[in-house]
Formats: C-alpha cells, sequence, structure tokens
C-alpha cells in the first residue's frame, strides 16, 4: 500500500507543476464549471461549506482551476476528502470536462454512481473510497487519462467491469476492494496491461485463480484475500516477473504450492494464509533471497521446516503457524540475522528450542504455543538473550515441568509472556520482577502454588493479568490495586504488535482469535485459586480495568461500595466465595457492565434494581438464600417500631394481678406474727 500513496503523491506532484494556481485580479470561472458544481452542492445534504453566490467558484473549498483564457477558468481538480459530507452525487458533475482529479474520499456519501463520471476523458485521478455507495459500476466506461482508479471501502455490487482500465493506457493503480463484487474476474482484464497495482480483495470473487492477470506483466501488487477462490495454483504465477506483494490469503485454494519462486526474483512479501495448500515447502521458495514476509498460517502444510536462512537474508517476518509440520525446531534458523516476528505455533514440533537462538537479536516477538517442547529451563535461558524480545508465546509445552527460579534470568525488554496451560509446577519465580515493562501476563491453567507476589505494583504498564486455576493462597496483594496500567492506561504500544493472530481459549472452552496484544481487553483475573482474605476497597481505584474475574476462591468480607469507581468494567465475576452482607446499591452507576455474578456466597438483602441490574439473570444472584427481589422471594418492608394505643385496651387488675396481690399478703401476715408485732413473744 505505501507503493499505491507514493505513486499517487507522485501524480499531484506532478499534475501541481503543469497545472500550478496563477492568481489575477480578477478571475471568471467558466459557466458551465459554476452550473456544475452548484447543482452538486445542491445534492449535499451536509458539510459542504460553498458560497455558490459568488461566481468565482475557484475561491471555492476544494476546487482548483487551472487558466484557459487570460480572464476565465477551468476546474482542474475537486477535492473533498474526509469533510463529513452527505448526499447524494449528481449527473451534472460530470459536465466539469476539464477535471483531472476528483477525490470524494472518506466521506458519507451514499446512492449509485452517474455513468457520466466514468467518460470524462482528462480525468486522471479518481478517489471515491470509504462512502456508502451501492450498485454496479456503471457500463460504457470509458477513462482514457484515467491512473488511479480508488472506489474501495462501499457497497458496490455486480461483476468487476474491466472497462474501468482497459481503455486507458496509463492506469497503473485499480483498487476495488471492500465491496460486494462477485462472480469470475472478467477475461478482459488482460487488456489493462498498464497497471501495477490491483486489489481486488475482502469482496464475493469466486473461480479459479484469473487466467487473465498472467497478462499483466508490469504488475508489482496483487491483492485477492478474502474471496473465494478455488482451485490450485499453476506454474503460470511465475509469469509475474515484477510482482513485489502477492496476497492469496482467506480463499479456498488447495494442493500444493507450486515450485516457481526462482522465477519470482523480485517477489518481497509473499501472503498466503487461511486457505488449504498441502505438501512440503516448495525449494524455490526456502531459498528465496528477496523474500522479506512469508506467511503461510492456517493451512495444512507438512514435512519439516527447512527454511534456508543462509539463503533468506532478507527475512524479517516469518508466520508457519497452524500447519503440520512436524520434527525438531531447525537450528538455521537462528541464521536469519533480520528476523524480527517468527510464529511456529501449532504445529506438532518437538524437543528444545535450538541453542543458536541466542543469535536472533533482532527477534521482537516469537510464538512456539502448541507444540511439544520440552525444557522450560533451557528455552528460557537461550531466550534471554534475545535482547530486543518483546513477545513470548509459550503456551501448551513443558508439560508438568517446573517453573525455573533461576534468579540470573533477565528478560528487561519483555511486554508480554504468555505460558498457560503448561500445568507447570512451583511459584511465580522472583526473576519476573526485572521485567518492568511487562504489560501482559498469563500463566493461567497451570499448577502454579504460594503467594502472589507483593511487587506487582513494580509493573507501571501492566493491564492483562490471568494467574486463574492455579492453587494461589493468601491474601490479594494490596498491590494489584496501585497497577498504574489499570489506573490511568498511560501506556505505549510501541514494539508491543506480535506480528501474527494470537488464541486464547475461553473459559466456555471455545478459542478465541485476536489481531494483536492490544486487542485483549484489560483484565485482572485470579478467578479458581485458594485466595482468601477480604476485598481491598482500593480495587475502586482500577478505573480502567474492564474484567475482573476472582471466582472460586475463599474470599470473605463485604463488597466494598467503592467498587463503583471501575467505571469502565465490563465484567465483574464474584461467585462462589464467602462474602457476606449487601450488594452496594453504588453497583447500579458502573454503565458498562454486561457480566455480574455473586452467585453461591452468603450475600442477604434486596438486589439493586437499577443500571445494569436490570439486565442481569437471575443466575447472577442464585445460591444466595439471604437476597431478595428480582425473581426471588419478595424482600419484607421495612417497618420502625411503635405502640398502637387506640387498637389496644390496657388491663390493670387481670388473673397474674390478683395471685401476685394474695401472695403478697399472706407474706405479710406471715411476717408480722413471727416478729410478735401482731402478738407478743412467749
Amino acid at each position: 500500500m505505501q507503493y499505491s500513496y507514493l505513486c499517487f503523491t507522485f501524480i499531484l506532484l506532478t499534475i501541481s507543476f503543469k497545472a500550478p494556481f496563477t492568481t489575477s485580479q480578477k478571475v471568471t470561472c467558466n459557466s458551465n464549471d459554476v452550473r456544475a458544481l452548484t447543482s452538486f452542492s445542491s445534492f449535499i445534504d451536509y458539510g459542504l461549506e460553498w458560497n455558490t453566490s459568488d461566481s468565482n467558484c475557484c475561491s471555492w473549498i476544494g476546487v482548483t482551476c487551472h487558466n484557459s483564457t487570460v480572464s476565465i477558468k477551468r476546474v482542474v481538480r475537486l477535492e473533498l476528502g474526509s469533510k463529513r459530507l452527505t448526499g447524494l452525487i449528481c449527473e451534472s458533475l460530470a459536465g466539469l470536462d476539464q477535471l483531472r482529479i476528483l477525490n470524494l474520499s472518506q466521506n458519507f456519501l451514499y446512492g449509485s454512481l452517474p455513468s457520466g463520471l466514468f467518460r470524462l476523458q482528462n480525468l486522471e485521478i479518481l478517489d471515491l473510497s470509504s462512502n456508502d455507495f451501492v450498485g454496479p459500476i456503471p457500463e460504457g466506461s470509458n477513462l482514457s487519462s484515467i491512473r488511479y482508479i480508488n472506489i474501495s471501502m462501499n457497497n458496490f455490487n455486480g461483476s468487476v467491469d474491466a472497462a474501468l482500465c482497459e481503455t486507458s493506457s496509463y492506469i497503473h493503480t485499480l483498487d476495488l476492494a471492500n465491496n460486494y463484487f462477485s462472480g469470475e474476474v472478467s477475461a478482459n482484464f488482460g487488456r489493462c496491461s498498464p497497471l501495477q497495482q490491483l486489489f481486488l480483495d475482502h469482496n464475493d470473487l469466486s473461480g479459479n485463480f484469473p487466467d487473465s492477470l498472467w497478462q499483466l506483466r508490469d504488475l508489482r501488487i496483487l491483492h485477492l484475500q478474502n474471496n473465494l477462490f478455488s482451485g490450485t495454483l499453476t506454474y503460470e504465477i511465475g509469469k509475474f516477473s515484477n510482482l513485489v506483494e502477492l496476497d492469496i490469503s482467506s480463499n479456498r485454494f488447495s494442493g500444493i504450492l507450486p515450485d516457481v519462486f526462482a522465477r519470482l526474483k523480485k517477489l518481497e512479501n509473499f501472503f498466503a494464509r487461511s486457505n488449504n495448500f498441502s505438501g512440503n515447502l516448495p525449494k524455490s521458495l526456502v531459498n528465496s533471497q528477496h523474500t522479506s514476509i512469508l506467511n503461510l498460517s492456517n493451512n495444512t502444510l507438512n514435512g519439516p521446516i527447512n527454511l534456508n536462512c543462509s539463503a533468506m537474508v532478507h527475512l524479517t517476518s516469518a508466520d508457519l503457524g497452524s500447519n503440520n509440520f512436524h520434527g525438531p525446531i531447525p537450528d538455521i534458523i537462528s541464521s536469519c540475522q533480520r528476523l524480527t516476528n517468527l510464529n511456529l505455533a501449532r504445529n506438532n514440533l518437538g524437543g528444545e528450542v535450538p541453542f543458536g537462538f541466542k543469535n536472533l537479536q533482532a527477534l521482537r516477538s516469537l510464538s512456539l504455543s502448541n507444540n511439544s517442547l520440552v525444557n522450560i529451563s533451557s528455552a528460557l535461558a537461550i531466550l534471554q538473550q534475545c535482547r530486543n524480545l518483546t513477545s513470548l508465546f509459550l503456551s501448551l509445552n513443558f508439560h508438568n515441568e517446573q517453573m525455573p527460579r533461576n534468579v540470573n534470568f533477565h528478560f528487561r525488554n519483555l511486554k508480554a509472556l504468555v505460558i498457560p496451560y503448561c500445568q507447570l509446577k512451583g511459584s511465580i519465580p522472583s526473576w519476573l520482577s526485572s521485567s518492568k515493562k511487562l504489560q501482559l501476563l498469563d500463566l493461567s491453567w497451570n499448577r502454579l502454588s504460594g503467594t502472589i507476589p507483593f511487587w506487582f505494583h513494580e509493573f507501571k504498564h501492566l493491564f492483562y493479568m490471568d494467574l486463574s486455576n492455579n492453587s494461589f493462597t493468601g491474601e490479594i496483594p494490596m498491590s494489584l490495586t496501585e497497577l498504574q496500567g489499570l489506573i490511568n492506561m498511560n501506556i505505549s504500544s510501541e514494539g508491543l504488535s506480535s506480528g501474527f493472530p494470537l488464541f486464547r481459549a475461553g473459559a466456555d472452552g471455545a478459542k478465541y482469535q485476536y489481531k494483536g496484544i492490544w486487542s485483549f481487553r484489560p483484565t485482572l483475573d485470579l478467578s479458581h485459586n485458594k485466595l482468601t482474605g477480604s476485598l481491598w476497597p482500593g480495587f475502586g481505584n482500577l478505573k480502567e480495568l474492564h474484567v475482573l474475574k476472582l471466582k472460586e476462591n475463599h474470599l470473605s468480607g463485604t463488597i466494598p461500595d467503592s467498587f463503583s469507581g471501575m467505571k469502565n468494567l465490563e465484567v465483574l465475576d464474584l461467585s462462589y466465595n464467602e462474602l457476606s452482607g449487601e450488594i452496594p446499591l453504588s453497583l447500579e452507576k458502573l454503565s458498562f457492565l454486561s457480566k455480574f455474578s455473586v452467585a453461591y456466597s452468603q450475600l442477604q438483602g434486596e438486589i439493586p434494581t437499577g443500571g445494569q441490574f436490570l439486565t442481569f439473570p437471575s443466575s447472577s444472584f442464585e445460591g444466595n438464600e439471604g437476597l431478595c427481589g428480582e425473581d426471588r422471594t419478595p424482600c419484607q418492608p421495612r417497618q420502625a417500631p411503635h405502640v398502637q394505643l387506640a387498637d389496644k385496651k390496657m388491663t390493670i387488675i387481670g388473673l397474674q394481678f390478683g395471685l401476685g396481690a394474695i401472695t403478697g399478703f399472706l407474706l405479710t401476715v406471715t411476717i408480722c406474727f413471727i416478729s410478735g408485732w401482731v402478738l407478743p413473744k412467749t
């Protein structure tokens, strides 16, 4: 895409030098141009700031003119990109017969396009991308001077018409991506011989690899990804002798990759992920001297990984994940000195991490997940020497091994460490505390024990931590309420791109794919452990936190009112604990809360009914006998005690009073006789 933008800029500069805007004391627009622009403005509902009462249309925003006579000027450029325009494009715009550049991109224009717009003989650049245009491309296109066409990111449909480019001997870029074009690619595309860049990606195109494209010998960039193409790739692909970038990802291609890459001497970037390719890697591909980016992930390729890094001296990114490669990781990969991203995850690789990997000093992202690797201590000892390593993914390896406690390990530039599903034993190692730049940590689904270290607050940029499904004990460290990454989210994403898609298994067993580390929601997950103690009120300071899971521990005490301070919270799971007291009414302020559970605790009182609490199912509160309201037992209204004198008669003399009086009288008489007060003593 950078090549496309450079060409676009070059043409703009060229036209600017050919047609400079020369000022004069008195300027008059061509009357036909004024009428065309005035009519165009009448169909724009919003965003166009033109003073149409001024007949000098050359002074209008986005309009550039060129002298045709001494005093009369013609409109040659109409550039209104990113102006938030809303409305239709009318047929009158075709009246600008001297127009060379038309840029209406990045707006909210809609409707179908007028056919006259595709018959402007002087038009060189047409950019209508990122709007809401619909319908097919008008028939009878005749743009004899066109160089650049971009109608991507719209809702166009129908077949792909090669007439857009076959009438011009100057066109170098045609971008039809991100629309709804369907059917097979027209055979007439072979006549678009000047094409250097062709983007047909993200449509509904089908059929085999278009044979008509073989004739485009000047083609440098070809994007066909995210369509419905099928069949095998033939050796004809070797005719693209000038091709620099080829992307055929996310289609239905099958069979083996043809061994023709020795003929593609200029090919730098090859993307063929998410197809059905099988067989071994072609010999000409693994020895390509010009390849910089290679992505063959999510296919059924097999055999050993036989990259010849002695020949592939320009290789910077290799993604071979999600295939059926087997055998040990070849040590020769360590010869790829420029390698920055390497993904070998989700294969059948075994053995240890090669010792030579310590030489990959340019390596930033490494994923070896979902293999059968052993000896995690050796792996970490080797990889710590990759000084620029920022993202390390080792999940589903090293089964039942001990988490190494070597205090001499140092990963000073590490920003993401992911080692879940390994059943590792031991505790959180102290060497991790030296990774001050850590932003994402996942040690879930292991057998780690001991307490959670207090020094986590030293990770100033940590925004995602998953320690769930282990056996941690003790209290939740108060330092977790001081994580600056979850308080102000003042984090730089520089160097945090993984270079390949990431996968994570959810609690429901489903696998989720993320485009990168920054796709993960800010999370603190300590669920399924043996933690005790109370909930710290300081959690309310984590206003950037989106997910808080403390499920299935032994936490006690009440839910602090301050939890309402987590204003971005989407998930709060406190279920299966020993919490008591009431659910704070302040939680009704959490307007983004979509999942909430306090099930199977010891809570009591009325369930809040405001805010998001109206949307939570009854299962969120089950297992708490003291809770009332919602769909549970109705809550009894609270009443202050008082005496109702009017409804009751006060009885002074009754049976109890009578018995008490008689008993007192007899007792008094007896005392008098005994004391001699009534009868004198003998």
